[in-house]
């Protein structure tokens, strides 16, 4: 089984069912698997004529959510080309480093993207092509030649598609290098393959229960498919079960695109979750009808004016990234519609554990996905031990990187860096991390290293240790840093004389948000502590972060 064959199959089976859906000048449009799959096989052929070697030449996707972001992904893969696809939303110096570390040689974006790519040209020689989706395409930038997506689609026309039918995949071709932060500060891709892809997805339709997606469900676009989660639960998942991708037009019309698409799936990350509850819960606050029923306890009787401000077909909502609070899967599912909560991360395409449908246990992950094994490492007394997983969702390991693949493997066990235990019924909870991953209210992942490195290239600064910090109590954690100023540096910026604590405190912030400006929006600290006394380090001169955590809590 191969992303290919997805398509193929999803293109026989049903070539008019309605694929995708999606706002294009003020207007929802749609395609069926039968238009995707002849646009796909265009872009390949395309993809083919640009000269582009299969398996060893690998592309670069940033764009937006989108029709262009599956119709271009499935043309690469599906001719056997590794996609990388990239946050649209990273600083240059992330992107730069993805691109120059995956050696791509074609990248497809968008013009908004054209500036910055072009003053990384000089840094990436492997580069010899772009491809513009939008309209306007330039005749080349900084040298490298420029295409248009839609004129190489018209340039080959209906058909045939001898490239196309010349290169196919086997399971085991890479499909994906999806980069993700690494303790050593330098985002590493996980090399994953069409087997990973296909087998994560049987495992977890497994382990759901029989059944629960059919090819009358339709699945909501909101997370961006250039992250795991989403690219398996929104783009693999509805090919394997020839399901709709409805796409939201912003998340800022989410509300209103969710009562007019109608979906019957949501994946989302918590604090979508926790949003979408909270609105809803709101405008039942405002009816003194709905208030006494919930008061009484009888929110049921209220399920299904809910379910139609969801849309009238909204049956359960997938969450993975972070914990999910209580109080809004136990709301939700008072309405009739049920949260589920999964575990996964990248490397392991990405699901691993996830509760059933048929009967979930809140407040835990699930259990493993059937086809795969998870083991807790060095289990303590209280059975907490790291979760290492082994069986066909596992990666190839990282690209380019022996040795970064090395450290990420206890044999042929991949060690996952979080703590877990697992109760009577085979249900696992995450107790902590055994790395020092930050993991936000959206699900984002954040290193801290990665944050660190860049806060020390100011002089200012003389030590730095950057902590996840909580607020309430509320699930989720931001991103808080603790700093401490070389004062030398600072009586330097003074004329030799140390000035009043409150001017230091000032000058170590403002060079901790100038530094932060190379790092994505959701990796920035919200919470800067200046400190006077060094940073507490072990013997070898690290620092006991250890020491650190929850010191920042509110």
């Amino acid at each position: 089984m191969t992303i290919r064959t997805l398509l193929d199959h999803a293109a026989a089976e049903r070539p008019d069912r309605i694929a995708l859906t999606f706002r294009r000048n003020d207007a929802w449009r749609t395609r069926t698997f039968f238009e995707l799959s002849i646009g796909v096989k265009q872009i390949a052929e395309a993809l083919g004529r640009l000269g582009i070697v299969p398996g060893d030449e690998p592309l670069a996707l940033i764009l937006e959510n989108g029709p262009e972001w599956v119709e271009a992904y499935l043309a690469a893969t599906c001719v056997g080309i590794a996609v990388v696809p990239v946050d649209p939303k990273l600083r240059s110096e992330e992107v730069l480093h993805v691109l120059r570390d995956s050696g791509v040689v074609l990248v497809v974006t968008d013009l908004k993207h054209r500036e910055p790519l072009e003053a990384m040209l000089p840094d990436l020689p492997a580069l010899r092509d772009f491809v513009f989706v939008g309209g306007g395409a330039p005749d080349e930038v900084g040298g490298v030649p420029c295409h248009d997506y839609e004129a190489l689609r018209a340039s080959v026309g209906e058909g045939p598609f001898p490239w196309h039918t010349a290169h196919v995949p086997a399971p085991q071709t890479i499909a994906s290098v999806i980069y993700t932060s690494g303790t050593t500060g330098k985002p590493k891709g996980a090399m994953l393959s069409h087997n990973n892809f296909c087998s994560d997805i049987v495992g977890a339709l497994d382990a759901i229960g029989p059944d629960r997606v059919t090819a009358n469900d339709d699945f909501l676009v909101v997370l961006p498919l250039f992250h795991a989660f989403s690219f398996v639960a929104n783009l693999i998942l509805p090919l394997f079960k020839i399901c709709g991708m409805q796409f939201v037009e912003s998340l800022r019309t989410m509300s209103d695109d969710i009562r007019t698409l109608r979906p019957t799936i949501l994946m989302a990350v918590p604090l979508m979750a926790e949003k979408l509850y909270a609105k809803m819960d709101a405008r039942l606050q405002e009816n003194r009808l709905a208030r006494a029923l919930l008061k009484h306890g009888w929110g049921w009787m209220l399920s299904g004016r809910v379910r139609r401000g969801l849309g009238g077909r909204l049956r359960f909502i997938v969450v993975g990234g972070a914990p999910c609070p209580m109080h809004v899967m136990t709301g939700l599912k008072r309405f009739g519609i049920l949260v589920v909560e999964g575990y996964g991360l990248t490397e392991c395409s990405p699901v691993v554990t996830i509760n059933s449908l048929t009967a979930p246990h809140f407040g835990t992950i699930g259990r493993k996905l059937p086809n795969v094994e998870v083991r807790l490492a060095e289990a303590n007394e209280q059975g907490v031990g790291e979760m290492q997983v082994r069986g066909p969702i596992v990666m190839k390991g990282y690209y380019r990187d022996l040795e970064a693949t090395r450290q990420a493997f206890d044999g042929d066990w991949f060690r996952t860096g979080d703590l877990a235990s697992m109760d009577a019924d085979g249900h696992y909870r995450i107790c902590g991390r055994k790395k020092a991953l930050i993991v936000n209210r959206e699900g984002k992942n954040i290193y801290p290293e990665e944050v660190e490195q860049v806060i020390a290239r100011d002089p200012v600064v003389a030590d730095v240790v950057v902590i996840g910090y909580t607020v309430g109590g509320v699930p989720g954690e931001r991103v808080g840093v603790i700093v401490v100023p070389d004062l030398d540096v600072v009586c330097k910026a003074h004329d030799g004389t140390e000035p009043p604590w409150d001017v230091v405190v000032q000058q170590l912030r403002e060079a901790v948000c100038r530094q932060c400006d190379a790092l994505a929006e959701y990796k920035h600290p919200r919470k800067i502590d200046v400190r006077r006394e060094p940073l507490v380090r072990t013997s070898v001169q690290k620092v006991r972060r250890c020491l650190y955590q929850g010191a920042l809590d509110e």
